[in-house]
């Protein structure tokens, strides 16, 4: 994972220039390389680590979905949060995120969990964490992604304007920190897991607030449909 072959949007690879070059960032790329060489399946794969990136080039973010940590399970991660690949089954997050979208805009609830189609609108849909050991959440926590994905918000904050934020939990919800309410709409809610989507997340309309926030600016809605 050098920058040479680091394969990130020209955009992004401009804007995060710097951060490729600290050496928290070289040390993430021998974690994961020595966990590689271990044995250890890694997820998602090389090639989708910076889909989110990829899709969504940094001029044409409009609103950002946070999420925390790839999906663990075989064939779910493809390097968007909340998102697992066709042919996958919706894990519960976001089968309770489809119900949002139905109750809130009259979404139809899909067959698939792929929510690639909303990254082509603008929707940035970016992990804190951007890889993950095989069955076991969490375990690349600290080990640099969180310091480049803030960094990735960071530049979002200080360059755009007029973003909307979408922090769901209290782990994406710690982001407000770095984040300019002068300048960008950060809309907050429970988490949408089981454990919490009782809490806020089931009414809270996000998806109706944000084509509200769009429209009313002279932008066109994102079309939720999947």
């Amino acid at each position: 994972m050098a920058e040479a072959n680091i394969q990130i949007e020209n955009s992004w690879k401009n804007a995060l220039a710097a951060e490729f070059e600290k050496p928290y960032f070289k040390e993430l790329r021998n974690f994961i390389q020595a966990e590689k060489n271990a044995g250890k399946t890694i997820y998602p794969p090389g090639s989708v680590i910076f889909n989110a990136f990829n899709s969504t080039p940094f001029d044409k973010v409009r609103v950002v979905i946070l999420g925390q940590d790839p999906y663990h399970g075989a064939g779910q991660a493809h390097g968007l949060c909340f998102s697992v690949q066709h042919g996958v089954k919706p894990p519960p997050s976001l089968v309770n995120i489809f119900k949002e979208l139905k109750s809130d805009v009259g979404f139809e609830i899909p067959a698939h969990g792929c929510l690639q189609k909303w990254t082509a609108q603008g929707v940035f849909l970016l992990n804190a964490i951007l890889t993950v050991e095989a069955n076991k959440p969490a375990s690349h926590q600290k080990h640099g992604w969180e310091e480049f994905t803030n960094a990735a918000i960071q530049k979002l904050s200080d360059e755009r304007t007029g973003l909307i934020f979408l922090l769901w939990g209290a782990f994406a919800q710690q982001k407000t920190a770095i984040i300019d309410e002068r300048k960008h709409f950060i809309l907050k809610a429970a988490h949408p897991s089981p454990f919490s989507a009782y809490n806020g997340f089931f009414g809270c309309s996000h998806f109706s607030k944000v084509n509200k926030i769009l429209t009313d600016a002279g932008q066109p809605p994102v079309d939720w449909q999947i």
